[in-house]
């Protein structure tokens, strides 16, 4: 199956970039990674966020069909990992969209957002306010970290804020940190919407917002309708091979890890994801992804893989295949650790202090050498950045959702976003969920297929009230 050529085009006529300053903070990474063991576990997770967290309403719309409260919480992230995420997204904020009369029980689906989807119109108009007049489901809608939130009690806005609308994540670090902080605010509101008697809960989102809510279903401890569209098993391939790669800052990125030891030395040794399709498959991955696109006009140089000597790599290179030869023998989950330490141990020993890691005026020997010299930092550099959202986002580093056959996925066939070659699929990892695939690509899905999300959720729905309504 081809891509999109409109999934192609749309991401070439947009100016955003990606990870504009680079790895993040090591000290981020290394104390992420430690909290990926814990959030990865749904018994232990499940002990991070108690059931009477405190969820605030500070405004209410009264709207024709329905009702718009606005509340926000406190991040738990906050209080597990203080100081990791940015002043601004302490403070999670949400819109909760109830029907003024409902149909039949009181059930709400939560809806994560995806890239770019600052605010809360888009979801509010596409999908919440039709889920109200077709089935009388309500809709929460949380709003991201890092994404900058418009105080709807101030009428100004300055320039530097309009400027903000259009970043996105700044660092790599970032989207592990985004992710940890949703997967821990999706429990609070799940806990606060049992205590106010709201039944059956359900989560869904589009693109990077259906891959955050099968993150967050992982470590529910019940048996919950899931339905992520556009999205599928790990993040890696997203910013390697499909078309957001054109978008990752790769320059500012293989200078860091070509000048800071930290990446070899320490970074590498804290990832514990060696599946069947982590580092092994990097490069036949990449060749295939190549081998598709290149009717499209894509740039070979971006990928990396026009050298044919590119297996010649240094000894971080080595480092990395070498870890994830281990995979290959039988070890597709988690390598075994010690992880019965408590959280507070576990990170007690990583130092959320450190200087930023800046190279924008370095100069750097490595990269500057003959074109097989940045061939391989290059190629490096790549199989550096699967293996860390490999190790943070790959659905088989968490646990299984209880009742996988309430998990109904939405993929599109020609999907250049979201690419599926050389990835463990969902069906083999939750065995037991539903994949639906769409033709057309990713922006045409997302465009034109909302109905189809929507009748998704409903189905997902009524799996559950079948199976569970009288438990």
């Amino acid at each position: 199956m081809g891509v999109s050529r409109l999934d192609v085009l749309y991401r070439k006529l947009l100016l955003t970039k990606l990870f504009i300053q680079g790895w993040g903070k090591p000290d981020d990474l290394k104390r992420i990674f430690e909290l990926r063991k814990v959030v990865g576990n749904r018994e232990k997770c499940k002990e991070l966020v108690p059931k009477d967290y405190p969820v605030f309403i500070d405004k209410v719309d009264d709207q024709s069909d329905c009702k718009i409260h606005n509340g926000y919480f406190i991040s738990p992230l906050e209080h597990i990992v203080p100081g990791i995420l940015p002043s601004e997204s302490v403070k999670a904020r949400f819109q909760f969209i109830v029907p003024k009369k409902w149909k039949n029980h009181k059930p709400v689906c939560i809806h994560l957002a995806g890239t770019g989807d600052h605010f809360f119109w888009k979801r509010r108009t596409l999908m919440a306010r039709p889920m109200i007049k077709e089935a009388g489901m309500a809709s929460l809608l949380l709003e991201n970290p890092y994404y900058i939130h418009f105080n709807y009690r101030t009428s100004k806005i300055s320039i530097n804020i309009l400027f903000k609308f259009r970043s996105s994540l700044r660092n790599v670090s970032d989207l592990f940190v985004m992710g940890a902080a949703l997967i821990l605010e999706s429990a609070v509101l799940l806990h606060w919407l049992e205590r106010e008697d709201y039944w059956p809960l359900g989560m869904t989102g589009i693109s990077m917002g259906g891959h955050m809510a099968s993150l967050a279903v992982t470590n529910w401890p019940k048996p919950i309708p899931l339905i992520p569209c556009l999205s599928w098993t790990t993040a890696s391939n997203v910013f390697t091979t499909g078309v957001l790669s054109k978008a990752v800052n790769w320059r500012e990125l293989e200078k860091q890890y070509a000048m800071h030891s930290v990446y070899e030395q320490e970074i590498i040794r804290l990832l514990e994801y060696c599946g069947v399709d982590s580092f092994k498959m990097g490069q036949e991955f990449l060749k295939s992804s190549l081998d598709t696109l290149s009717g499209l006009d894509l740039s070979t140089d971006l990928l990396g893989l026009h050298d044919p000597e590119r297996d010649r790599m240094g000894l971080r290179t080595s480092a990395l295949h070498s870890r994830a030869g281990e995979g290959a023998n039988g070890q597709n989950q988690l390598i075994g650790r010690d992880h019965n330490h408590g959280l507070d141990q576990m990170l007690s020993s990583v130092s959320s202090g450190g200087p930023h890691v800046s190279m924008q005026h370095t100069n750097i020997n490595k990269g500057g050498g003959s074109g097989r010299q940045r061939q391989s930092l290059h190629t490096e550099s790549l199989d550096f950045m699967k293996g860390v959202m490999d190790e943070c986002t790959h659905i088989a580093n968490f646990s299984v959702p209880l009742d996988p056959s309430l998990i109904i996925v939405i993929q599109a066939k020609e999907d250049a976003y979201i690419p599926r070659t050389g990835v463990r699929s969902l069906q083999e990892i939750w065995p037991g969920c539903e994949v639906r695939y769409l033709n057309g690509g990713h922006v045409s899905a997302y465009l034109f297929k909302q109905g189809l999300f929507r009748q998704a959720i409903y189905d997902a729905y009524d799996r559950y009230l079948k199976k569970y309504s009288n438990t």
